[in-house]
């Protein structure tokens, strides 16, 4: 009987922590001629994580050597879809592939998403909607070598390299804490991995070992991910049982003054009608919201983001995916408490 995909990534990770224990072992692992290993930035680079972590100056020189630019990654992160309007962005996540896939997911799922909503708080639907947008439910989590992507974005783009550089860094230490092979690691054009597309910073700093086996393993292990993005969620102000966002109708111009204050709570939903806006559901006057324009086909639509839709933005910085989130977390919601049709 052929291999099924989570037993071949099973393997490829035993494979990986095999070369990675051989690197550091100080036995080289092939992989190609041309690398980075020749640039001065990259040589200042290493004696960095030489004095700050003490690596061996060696195997950094041969994983630089190995490792190789990739110009396709450059094209992708000058192209981001957050770019697109949102009536383009909506139709990349809001399909029916992609809500009957989600409620299947948690149907298959559901003790360990329910426990991580009681430990964490976390509503459910949205941890899984977030592992469709990134992931597919875990079916496209990248085949870029993650050091590659990092290396190319660190050494190649100027724009953020500072930022990508940190992510390199940040990348190294995992692969020798976790015991993985640095040339083995795929992932996005950006560095991200496993199910939950986390870059390696946030891998450090949130994943959790959610079954209990000892091992933070987010690249095919859906309890780790799944408890991993409800601590993120969690750590970056997820408020139990309260609305993500609301719906609004604007009159007059006051709420253009709303619209560059940012995505951060920043106004009491009971002042918002001084603005102009008028809610499409209830929330209680305290808290505090953010308006959000979308361009749809027909013109404009507003939405008041509140706490939670911030928080999810602090996933990925951006308002289009927080709404598409949001959006796909209530059609799975939907599909999901549906009884089942007996055949």
């Amino acid at each position: 009987m052929p291999a099924t995909p989570c037993i071949r990534m099973r393997r490829a990770l035993r494979a990986a922590a095999l070369g990675g224990m051989l690197l550091l072992a100080g036995l080289p692992v092939a992989r190609g001629a041309d690398g980075f290993s020749g640039d001065r930035d990259v040589q200042r680079f290493i004696d960095q994580m030489v004095s700050r972590h003490r690596f061996e100056r060696k195997q950094l020189s041969r994983l630089f050597h190995d490792a190789h630019e990739r110009p396709d990654v450059i094209t992708a992160i000058s192209r981001p879809a957050e770019a697109k309007p949102w009536y383009q962005y909506r139709d990349i996540f809001l399909t029916g592939t992609r809500i009957a896939g989600g409620v299947q997911f948690w149907r298959s799922h559901a003790d360990v998403l329910d426990r991580a909503a009681r430990e964490y708080g976390v509503d459910p639907a949205v941890i899984v909607a977030i592992l469709g947008v990134e992931t597919h439910y875990g079916s496209r989590t990248g085949s870029i070598p993650v050091l590659d992507s990092l290396s190319t974005l660190a050494f190649r783009y100027p724009r953020r390299a500072d930022f990508f550089r940190s992510e390199l860094e940040q990348f190294l230490l995992l692969t020798r804490e976790e015991r993985l092979n640095p040339l083995a690691v795929e992932g996005s054009y950006a560095g991200a991995m496993g199910l939950p597309q986390f870059i390696a910073s946030s891998y450090r700093r949130y994943a959790v070992d959610f079954d209990g086996d000892n091992v933070r393993n987010l690249m095919d292990d859906v309890d780790d991910a799944v408890g991993s993005v409800a601590n993120y969620l969690k750590e970056h102000g997820w408020r139990r049982g309260d609305p993500v966002a609301i719906a609004a109708r604007v009159d007059g111009d006051g709420f253009h003054a709303l619209l560059e204050r940012g995505l951060k709570p920043n106004t009491p939903v009971s002042r918002m009608k001084d603005y102009g806006l008028k809610l499409q559901g209830p929330v209680p006057d305290s808290d505090e919201g953010a308006l959000v324009e979308l361009e749809d086909l027909d013109g404009k639509e507003y939405w008041v983001g509140l706490q939670n839709f911030y928080t999810i933005t602090r996933y990925n910085h951006s308002a289009l995916y927080a709404m598409a989130v949001y959006q796909l977390a209530e059609a799975i919601r939907s599909g999901y408490e549906q009884p089942r049709t007996v055949r």
